[in-house]
């Protein structure tokens, strides 16, 4: 059976196109601030809203089925175009903060139909040497959450409208991309009908649930770490007035590397194991979180940014072989509403972590707030190392 080899580069370009609406937002953050009259808190209500829309639209996509019922490079492409229109609509200058969550919902409710949906195209592609693939796929999906951050840093050539205005264009390109040049995988099984229990059949293989509460442990520090890139680098400023940086870059730079680091966390799970490879991931993550607190009080930038760097690449990392994971201990016919299901639950968890940071931001000036996000990685590692020891029993 062959297979193009321009399919893992079409998706995989897609999928940059398309995510860059996520955190397109986030990216002219202090635009909108002062272009709406809003609130600094603005950043955590305006990210919770994009993770919100996405948590109804995986709830909904998955309930219904719809990756595994429906062609998915469709359901990509109507969701890009949808997403990209939801993401310009942003611009309009009668906008309040009320519409701009609105707005920012209903760009996250369409995301559904792009990132969980982008790895079950890829599932349904690659069965051998599926975790360097999604590593790769990931990979493009940090790339693309990470652009507005690097747009926003040439706003002195480019506007802020400019920035959702060319997120927005290629992101239909993205879906136009997905639509034309891939067709149903080889190791898709279309579900052929409507299956409501799907959501609970999947969490009865130990397997599976191992993956998934990794995965969830994962996700409480993702993003929250992701959202609030830019406030630490502006917090180390504050506290080292001479230190001299460029926040907008540094935030791509700190996020994007991640990219990178899926890329060699897929190629090293083929030596190492998926499984061991993501507990190493969740491990230096873990102790980033940890450290976090101190590392403000360091007087060398570049110290304080190498440690951001090698954050930004362990906190990543280890999502594209959750995702592999996953997949792999999933059934065929519903393997594409599996995912989802799990991508529902981890961003649920991302509200909390993000609106607890943010909460926490209008009590203390204090940067011990970040080592809260170690909570999630320590139940990460205790559910893999549980599974592990329950696997060596069964085998012995």
């Amino acid at each position: 059976m062959t297979q193009s080899k321009l399919i893992l580069p079409v998706i995989v370009i897609s999928q940059f196109c398309c995510t860059s609406l996520w955190f397109a937002g986030n990216g002219v953050i202090s635009d909108l601030v002062i272009n709406f009259n809003l609130r600094d808190t603005a950043l955590g209500h305006l990210t919770a809203a994009v993770q919100i829309g996405f948590i109804v639209g995986t709830l909904s996509f998955a309930i219904l089925t719809i990756a595994d019922r429906i062609s998915p490079s469709k359901v990509f492409f109507v969701c890009a175009v949808i997403g990209a229109l939801f993401n310009l609509g942003i611009i309009y200058e009668g906008n309040s903060l009320t519409s701009l969550l609105l707005l920012r919902f209903l760009t996250g409710f369409f995301l559904a139909g792009i990132y969980p949906v982008g790895m079950k195209i890829a599932a349904d592609y690659y069965k051998k040497g599926l975790g360097k693939s999604l590593g790769i796929l990931v990979g493009a999906l940090v790339f693309g959450t990470a652009f507005p951050h690097l747009l926003n840093n040439i706003t002195e050539t480019l506007s802020w409208k400019s920035v959702l205005i060319t997120t927005s264009s290629i992101a239909v390109f993205g879906g136009v991309l997905m639509w034309t040049l891939v067709p149903n995988g080889p190791y898709r099984k279309a579900g052929k009908r409507l299956n409501l229990l799907a959501f609970s059949q999947v969490f009865r293989n130990p397997e599976f649930r191992s993956s998934a509460f990794g995965y969830f442990g994962h996700m409480w520090e993702l993003y929250a770490f992701w959202a609030f890139v830019p406030i630490m680098l502006k917090n180390y400023y504050a506290k080292h007035p001479q230190v001299d940086f460029n926040i907008s870059l540094w935030s791509f730079i700190i996020i994007a590397v991640g990219g990178l680091a899926c890329v060699l966390a897929g190629y090293l799970s083929q030596k190492l194991g998926t499984k061991r490879t993501a507990f190493l991931s969740l491990l230096f993550s873990f102790s980033c979180c940890l450290m976090s607190p101190l590392i403000f009080s360091v007087e060398s930038d570049l110290i304080f940014l190498a440690f951001l760097l090698f954050w930004g690449m362990v906190v990543i990392a280890d999502s594209p072989l959750f995702s592999t994971l996953v997949a792999q201990n999933a059934p065929d016919e519903i393997k594409g509403t599996a995912l989802t299901i799990v991508n529902c639950i981890g961003f649920s968890i991302t509200i909390v972590s993000i609106q607890l940071i943010n909460g926490l931001q209008t009590y203390t000036d204090s940067n011990s707030i970040y080592s809260i996000l170690a909570l999630g990685p320590l139940l990460g590692l205790i559910s893999l190392r549980k599974n592990n020891k329950m696997q060596a029993a069964i085998n012995n």
